[in-house]
């Protein structure tokens, strides 16, 4: 062992910090070096002394350590051998050798260097009978613990009995010791030799009892082992008196009912062998045993699912038809459907169940019609909501070597119902998602496939399961969020929103009755007129479903109810006059008695996930320099549609004597103090901007855009627009009117908003057919090809002598 007397330290040294370590001295100890101060510190020493001042710093995470991260006392200790790794990194083999004190940290880069002041520490002088006492305690307590741990080396007890002092024999016992980082640095920072042998003692004794507890545990666990293997031979030997007197254990028993209910499940013959052979492992096991419990409960779900148990349909095709009526109002398409369904099933006993998908808005019924259908049918229904559904495992189940697995939504279903026919309806498909869990969606090909999911295999269960006659139904508000391989497995079914009419059969058939029945109130305590129905769908609520229509009338009934309590009414009668008593002030009024006609203010129609809405445009000329200007958060499409009605409009008005005439007044109004040339210049010194309201919520498409041509026209001419008509449609640079998407949605959302008038383009004149007859019948539809004819319909013309034109 080298003496520090030997070697010349200098005063000032490379730094390396140690992460939850302490370099003891006398103690040889291999580092691994990664940082690249560290590195540099390394070589720093291996080319000058081979000394460097290896600290501990405070804490290990820190990447980085500064002067406030690192103990002030360390360790002078010497390189003895180095080796680079091939991933950069280097190996050395250090020695403690002497303290020392970091005076000052004079550098941190490009390695820490550091101003020490070695720690001398003073002879123990005469061995006294307490430190010989003391010294003795230490080494037989530390024998006692190196006989019990494989990790101490032999030689260091060797070393000990031969050290008489105290500091020396201290500190190789505290490197030994599995010490915490501050208790080791506490240890290297006590300079007294008798203080740190006392401490070592103290941490000695400590360790002792440690491993006292320590062997009393293993004790215990032991005894817990024998006594179990015990109880397992005497368990064995009760079986055997059991069987020789003809009596069954709980065991024998368990397995003869699983035995007894596999054969009654009538399970294929692939899915049988596999649960017999479970059922053998079970039998092999120890009842206590940790295995035998995952056997059991997958043996449980095996035997309890309907493997062959389905519930006969209701063929009766006229029954079926009644029941849907007596539920659902209109939705004759999705009713068809359905019924083909059972015509084909009457006719042919083998029928692969339909994958349906209902995409419409909100509150239009879509997840009532599987109750419906499934009363129609016979069947059992079962409904799962698949929206914010990320984890793949949802739908195929958890394999059986997770704890606590279980199988997957569709399985547990299947189980919960009792039948292998069920109706299942998945709410919300379009707003499955997906991240590091898996893909739902992708799992749902199988589910959602009539060609693959007669082998259906759930990862719990292992084996197939037929899903070929299950009838899966699923609803959406938006068709785009759907992936197009899950897409294309399904037969989609759009249902539209309602109109008025419509809603106010509904609302007299199912949510009047339903409500009253729900708060109490009976039918000759309440009357509400037709006027004041249709009062409160058009004024207090503006959706495509009945959702809201529902909470309102609710609303109404509540009032009426805590009436006849109080014992103020004995019945109510409801009207359109008095409405307003029970819920306040109209919320919403129709859109043509909003305002007169506006100059730069037109009307177009938008589709939304939730049913179609009004989308008003506004334009507005101002002296400039022929900039535009195009606001409220407003999309790519949207923008492109709002560029390309400029131009059409400057191209227009040049061009139509009209027009021009209104632009040269409009004109004249901006530049009355100047001198104005001709007006084909005027795109270049006059500014417009476009502006579509609420602005805070996102708008895109190519369907406003003969909207934001008429707005525009409008501002530049001074011709107001007629506030009865709305239009859509997509314009091009020459003013041509493209067919939209929609036209039933927006249709409907115009007829609420008791604006009448529509301008289509002509190739979606097809798509009319669409529309309800009843609301087709409220509605005058214009159709264009051209920009020339909305201009025609949408803009008021100025009675022949007018002169002053409001802005």
């Amino acid at each position: 062992m080298p003496d520090e007397e030997q070697f010349v330290i200098p005063d000032r040294l490379p730094v390396v910090p140690l992460r939850e370590m302490v370099l003891f001295p006398y103690m040889i100890m291999p580092l691994m070096v990664g940082r690249e101060t560290s590195i540099r510190a390394v070589d720093k020493a291996l080319a000058k002394d081979r000394f460097i001042l290896v600290v501990t710093q405070k804490e290990a995470g820190e990447e980085q350590p500064g002067a406030e991260d690192i103990y002030k006392v360390g360790m002078v200790a010497m390189i003895m051998k180095m080796l680079k790794t091939p991933e950069g990194r280097v190996k050395i083999l250090v020695q403690g050798l002497l303290k020392a004190r970091i005076v000052s940290l004079l550098q941190e880069r490009p390695f820490a260097l550091a101003e020490i002041e070695k720690i001398k520490e003073e002879a123990p002088g005469e061995v006294t009978p307490e430190m010989e006492a003391l010294m003795r305690t230490v080494k037989q307590q530390f024998g006692r613990m190196a006989s019990s741990n494989a990790t101490i080396s032999p030689e260091v007890m060797v070393v000990l009995e031969s050290l008489d002092d105290p500091g020396k024999l201290a500190d190789i016992v505290a490197a030994n010791l599995a010490l915490k980082t501050e208790e080791a640095q506490g240890m290297l920072e006590i300079f007294d030799p008798v203080s740190r042998l006392n401490k070592v003692n103290d941490l000695l004794n400590r360790e002792m009892q440690v491993l006292e507890v320590q062997a009393k545990i293993q004790s215990q666990a032991k005894e817990e082992m024998d006594k179990t293997q015990r109880e397992y031979l005497l368990r064995q030997q009760l079986k055997a008196i059991q069987q020789e007197l003809g009596e069954k254990d709980e065991k024998s028993q368990e397995i003869s009912e699983f035995r007894e209910k596999i054969k009654a499940a009538s399970m294929p013959e692939k899915v049988e062998a596999e649960a017999e052979k479970e059922l053998h492992r079970l039998e092999l096991m120890h009842p206590e045993a940790a295995e035998a419990a995952v056997v059991r409960t997958y043996l449980e779900w095996l035997v309890e699912l309907p493997w062959s148990k389905s519930t006969t349909d209701n063929l009766d095709i006229g029954i079926a038809r009644q029941v849907l009526d007596d539920d659902h109002y209109d939705l004759d398409k999705v009713k068809d459907r359905v019924l083909e369904y059972l015509s084909v099933r009457k006719l042919k006993e083998k029928v692969k169940g339909p994958i349906l998908c209902f995409v419409g808005p909100p509150g239009v019924g879509k997840t009532s019609l599987g109750k419906s259908i499934a009363r129609a049918l016979g069947r059992q229904f079962w409904r799962i909501s698949l929206g914010g559904v990320r984890d793949e495992a949802e739908i195929r189940g958890h394999r059986r070597t997770y704890i606590g697995a279980l199988p997957g939504r569709i399985i547990q279903g299947i189980r919960q119902t009792g039948s292998n026919n069920p109706v299942f309806m998945m709410d919300e498909i379009d707003k499955i998602g997906a991240d590091f869990r898996g893909d739902p969606s992708a799992a749902l090909l199988e589910v959602l496939d009539p060609e693959q999911n007669h082998a259906f295999s759930d990862h719990y269960l292992g084996v197939p399961f037929d899903l070929s006659n299950v009838m899966f139904m699923t609803t959406a508000n938006l068709i785009d969020p759907i992936p197009p391989a899950l897409l294309d497995r399904m037969e989609v079914i759009e249902i539209p929103g309602y109109t008025e009419e419509e809603k106010l059969r509904i609302a007299r058939k199912y949510l009047i009755p339903r409500q009253l029945e729900g708060n109490g109130v009976k039918e000759e305590q309440f009357s509400i007129s037709d006027a004041a129905v249709l009062k409160l769908i058009s004024h207090y609520t503006r959706e495509a479903g009945l959702r809201n229509l529902e909470r309102e009338l609710a609303t109404v009934i509540r009032k009426v109810a805590r009436g006849v309590a109080e014992e103020r009414i004995s019945s109510a009668e409801v009207t359109e006059e008095n409405l307003q008593e029970y819920l306040g002030v109209a919320k919403f009024m129709p859109e043509a008695l909003l305002e007169p006609p506006s100059v730069g203010l037109a009307t177009g129609l938008a589709w939304t996930p939730y049913g179609g809405e009004l989308l008003h445009v506004e334009a507005s000329v101002v002296r400039g320099k022929g900039e535009v200007t195009v606001t409220g958060y407003l999309g790519e499409v949207m923008k492109e549609s709002a560029q390309a009605a400029r131009t059409f409009a400057r191209s227009k008005i040049l061009a139509d004597e009209t027009l021009a005439a209104g632009l040269k007044e409009k004109m004249k109004k901006l530049f009355r103090h100047t001198e104005l040339g001709d007006i084909d210049d005027f795109y270049q010194v006059v500014d417009i901007h476009i502006h579509v309201p609420a602005g805070a919520i996102p708008k895109d498409g190519p369907s406003a855009g003969i909207t934001m041509a008429t707005a525009l026209v409008s501002a530049l001419t001074d011709l107001p627009v007629r506030k009865d008509i709305a239009m859509t449609g997509e314009i091009t640079l020459r003013g041509r009117v493209l067919p939209v998407g929609g036209l039933k949605e927006k249709s409907l959302a115009a007829l609420r908003s008791g604006v009448n008038n529509i301008i289509i383009p002509e190739k979606n004149e097809k798509d009319l057919e669409e529309i309800p007859e009843n609301a087709r019948r409220q509605l005058s539809f214009i159709v264009a090809n051209h920009m020339d004819q909305v201009l025609e319909a949408a803009l008021l013309k100025k009675p022949e002598g007018e002169k002053k034109v409001v802005a």
